[in-house]
């Protein structure tokens, strides 16, 4: 049975800090892509990053540029999103999301599982 499953989501007031952690099981990790993205109330899912096997990152909009950092380590199957001097505008459920082959990997449905979502909750 594959898993992904998200921790590290939590309240924080502006300007602080999160780091949330994707594990892996049933999965060959270093095998997949692991994105993170997120979805705001009333909003769109949104990217945010992608980190290929290689350790490569894309897909960083504008708006966390600078303050999130996607990362892996590969032999504890898990992933990352560092996430600092956070804004009202970031609260958000966070998801991520992995995939592996040869897809577009900014598309949702290039992901084959998705973990349960972890609240952000950003308090100005």
């Amino acid at each position: 049975q594959v898993q992904l499953v998200e921790s590290g989501g939590g309240s924080v007031q502006a300007g602080g800090s999160l780091r949330l952690s994707c594990t892996a099981s049933g999965i060959i990790f270093d095998r997949y892509a692991i994105s993170w993205f997120r979805q705001g109330p009333g909003k769109e899912r949104e990217l945010i990053a992608t980190i290929f096997t290689g350790g490569k990152i894309a897909n960083y909009p504008d708006a966390v540029k600078g303050r999130f950092t996607v990362s892996r380590d590969n032999a504890a199957n898990t992933a990352y999103l560092q996430m600092n001097n956070l804004k009202a505008e970031d609260t958000a459920v966070y998801y991520c999301a992995g995939g592996s082959g040869n897809h577009n990997y900014a598309r949702a449905d290039a992901y084959r599982y998705w973990g349960q979502g972890t609240q952000v909750t950003v308090s100005s």
